[in-house]
């Protein structure tokens, strides 16, 4: 008779985790072992990886759910290895071989890095999440059904490349949201003229967040809890490119009571508004001297945050 499974007792976890993601796991298998491990009630992610795809998935937890959506227009740095060659099914080593092509003997690489270095338009691939009709066009995929999918406007920021084989290329890529580095290195394939299929991909960068910051599962299950709530990152974290504004306590509790507050602040756009320097209320916009709440965080995360940073 198997032993009754000890019930995890959840508690507030506010802040952002910066997850070193393992091959093999989907990025909702990630979260969930890193929430269990954190026993946290409240989780999302900024973002999926393939499961084949590793490295850097920002975890949020609690209050900083709230601004995730916001890491998604992020720019991301990938590094990636492309078998030459060999088209398949889905982009990747998970699809079967659907095309076999001679690698040509020379392949001039700068003229490959002009081409896909910029802005361009990108068809997504049908393994994708992408929705058609409510339904995600992976399950069309799965169904053997092909339907049409409209180009994007994607920036490839920078492109370096590699050949460290006759059949193997290499590449690091910085790209703006929606690009696809399965599809960039199908179409690198094309132009090369033998096609291609990605055999590994790992995102370094995201935004601000770095590799280096990050830490993996096998790491995080081994720290005491202590440590592990102490390689969470303040929420503020997903705000970089908001400017900041103080109130003092008595514009805090109108401000998150949702009351526009007046000051000597010009117009911006994006700002994340602070207690006393010190605890983050939520984001703002200004307009014509006006404060303008966006995203307010509770006042019972904000005592909870309090708590656990005191």
């Amino acid at each position: 008779m198997n032993a009754p499974r000890t019930r995890v007792q959840r508690r507030p976890v506010h802040g952002v985790l910066l997850l070193d993601k393992p091959l093999g796991l989907s990025s909702n298998d990630a979260l969930q072992k890193a929430k269990w491990l954190l026993r946290a009630e409240k989780a999302g992610h900024t973002g999926t990886l393939d499961p084949m795809a590793t490295g850097v998935l920002p975890l949020c937890f609690g209050a900083a759910t709230k601004f995730s959506q916001l890491h998604l227009d992020a720019d991301k740095t990938y590094e990636a290895v492309a078998r030459l060659g060999v088209k398949t099914s889905t982009g990747d080593a998970e699809g079967e071989a659907i095309a076999t092509r001679d690698v040509p003997s020379s392949i001039d690489l700068d003229v490959l890095k002009s081409r896909f270095t910029g802005a361009q338009r990108q068809v997504p691939p049908m393994y994708s999440a992408l929705k058609k009709d409510g339904k995600a066009l992976y399950e069309y995929a799965r169904a053997g059904v092909e339907v049409d999918r409209e180009a994007r406007d994607i920036v490839v920021h920078s492109l370096e490349l590699e050949l460290t084989a006759p059949d193997t290329l290499r590449f690091t890529a910085k790209v703006s949201k929606g690009t696809y580095i399965r599809t960039l290195g199908e179409d690198i394939g094309e132009a090369i003229g033998c096609g291609a299929h990605l055999t590994s991909l790992r995102r370094i960068q995201t935004g601000p967040f770095g590799i280096a910051q990050c830490v993996t599962l096998e790491a995080l299950s081994a720290m005491a809890e202590e440590e592990r709530l102490a390689k969470l990152l303040a929420v503020d974290a997903l705000l970089p490119g908001h400017a900041r504004v103080m109130l003092n306590e008595d514009d805090a509790g109108r401000f998150l009571s949702g009351l526009r507050r007046r000051g000597n602040w010009g117009d911006m756009p994006a700002v994340a508004v602070f207690a006393n320097d010190r605890q983050l209320l939520g984001t703002a916009h200004v307009k014509a001297g006006e404060l303008i709440p966006g995203r307010l965080l509770a006042p019972t995360e904000i005592q909870q945050i309090l708590e656990t940073t005191s």
